[in-house]
């Protein structure tokens, strides 16, 4: 039998359910981009919420990019379960989202469910590549899904067209705007996405919608954390042992997760504390914790483990030269940081725990992706923050290296980065023994490396190591950087 909303606990199986009746609850929050992740985190924390107490928050999902999110999920009436593999895994029903919208008619049901006055909140979780947003400010008008919703702003399917459009239609419609909450690992996510809004708004549908975005919508950021491996046939597997129903949108994860909110949200929010968020009023200093220490080294061992053969994360830290590295990259990350009351070391710690968890099977190629995009934040910013104190780049020399040598070959495996062309036009005439020349022509990529590392100290410690990467194979170059 599938899991639906006709399903109910059963003997034997010790799979938790949700502690509220999930179809008595009305839909307030629209989500944009409903992959694993999202129901891993915000949905989860919003079940949570919606069992510790009232409140008509559950979520419409998008699916910006398919529609197999919304295949497996809408015949299970949106349930689904969530397995935290620690020791033993351990396994809940998940009945906040309400159902997936999905297909070529997206935008006309998007923008109902957006103008619907119960709609108070529109996440997203779409990674950066999916916004379409400059990190210098404002809307990037040669991402494919902003120029064509730029030329019919009337009928928009990217997620700033879609926002501007939702708004345009509550404010003709007298409604108060709904809040924006971006839940993906951005720099100061909220502020980001609110000056491409605005942008896009201003560029679409003229200054008055603009300002009104401008004056009344609140934008708040957040910082994310929990490790979402891609589901396999064996979660599937272990959801049905663990629940006694077959379930098609079965998802697996970590048992640690982190939230931190900025608390701005004019129109409401659920009681997201009560499963654990924590709400700040600056997420920035904890923002820069996470990028850097975990999201930087996340990145470093990735490129680093891929071309030494190490399938998931946990082989990575099973690799004792490896292991080094990455707690290396941390504890250079940590020096960049600004004053947090918060244990660095112990943060580290944990982090690594994590990292060599066993039960997660979170693959070196699946972080590996979209290293354009990761790059600038979780590497190049801090790695300009410890040139200015004096402090050693190697660790983000390294970082860098390994990023530049996955470029050049990853055998039979796609780049999967949104400026992949970019990157074989550079390196289309370069030598692929010659690091300096690869080093160059990478460098040479507008809006990637900052000026300050594309030349002395970093530059020369960044082609040293990808020399050796080169010459001595991944391996060798992974002992010798680790001595």
């Amino acid at each position: 039998m599938r899991l639906s909303s006709k399903a109910g606990p059963l003997d034997g199986f010790p799979a938790r359910w949700p502690g509220y009746a999930p179809e008595e609850r009305k839909t307030g929050i629209v989500h944009l981009g409903l992959g694993a992740f999202a129901r891993a985190h915000i949905a989860a924390y919003t079940d949570g919420a919606m069992a510790a107490g009232r409140g008509d928050w559950r979520i419409l999902g998008v699916s910006l990019r398919g529609e197999d999110v919304a295949n497996a999920l809408n015949p299970q009436d949106g349930r689904y379960t969530l397995i935290e593999r620690g020791e033993t895994p351990d396994a809940r029903i998940v009945g906040a989202i309400a159902g997936v919208v999905a297909g070529g008619d997206i935008g006309p049901r998007v923008l109902s469910a957006m103008t619907e006055a119960g709609c108070r909140i529109v996440s997203i979780t779409v990674t950066e590549k999916g916004y379409g947003l400059l990190r210098s400010g404002g809307c990037d008008e040669s991402h494919p899904a902003v120029a064509a919703d730029l030329l019919s702003p009337a009928a928009p399917r990217g997620v700033l067209g879609l926002i501007a459009q939702g708004l345009a239609l509550r404010f003709a419609g007298g409604l108060p705007p709904f809040t924006v909450l971006s839940c993906d690992n951005l720099p100061e996510n909220g502020t980001l996405l609110r000056a491409a809004v605005i942008d896009f708004a201003r560029r679409a549908h003229g200054p008055a919608l603009a300002e009104r975005i401008a004056g009344e919508v609140a934008f708040p950021s957040t910082m994310v954390d929990r490790i979402t491996p891609a589901a396999t046939a064996r979660t599937r597997a272990d959801a049905a042992a663990l629940t006694g129903y077959e379930d098609e949108a079965a998802i697996e994860t970590e048992p640690f997760s982190q939230w931190v909110i900025e608390d701005r949200f004019p129109a409401g929010r659920p009681a997201w504390e009560e499963a654990g968020a924590l709400f700040v009023p600056d997420v920035a200093p904890y923002e820069k914790m996470k990028l850097r220490m975990l999201n930087g080294s996340h990145s470093m061992l990735a490129y680093a483990g891929f071309l030494s053969g190490k399938t998931y994360v946990c082989d990575v830290m099973a690799d004792g030269a490896l292991a080094a590295l990455v707690r290396r990259h941390m504890t250079a990350a940590a020096a960049t940081l600004p004053d947090i009351a918060m244990d660095l070391a112990a943060y580290a710690d944990r982090l690594c725990t994590r990292f060599a968890n066993p039960a997660i099977a979170h693959e070196t190629r699946q972080i590996a992706m979209d290293g354009t995009q990761k790059l600038p934040q979780r590497i190049f910013a801090p790695a300009l923050e410890a040139l200015a104190r004096g402090n050693d780049v190697a660790p983000f020399a390294f970082a860098t290296a390994a990023w530049m040598r996955y470029v050049l070959d990853r055998g039979d495996h796609p780049l999967n980065d949104p400026r992949e062309k970019e990157l074989s036009a550079a390196l289309a005439d370069t030598p692929r023994e010659d690091a300096a020349a690869i080093f160059s022509a990478l460098a040479a990529l507008p809006d990637f490396l900052p000026e300050g590392l594309s030349h002395g100290a970093f530059a020369e410690a960044t082609i040293l190591r990808l020399g050796r990467m080169l010459s001595l194979g991944m391996e060798k170059a992974i002992r010798a950087e680790a001595r």
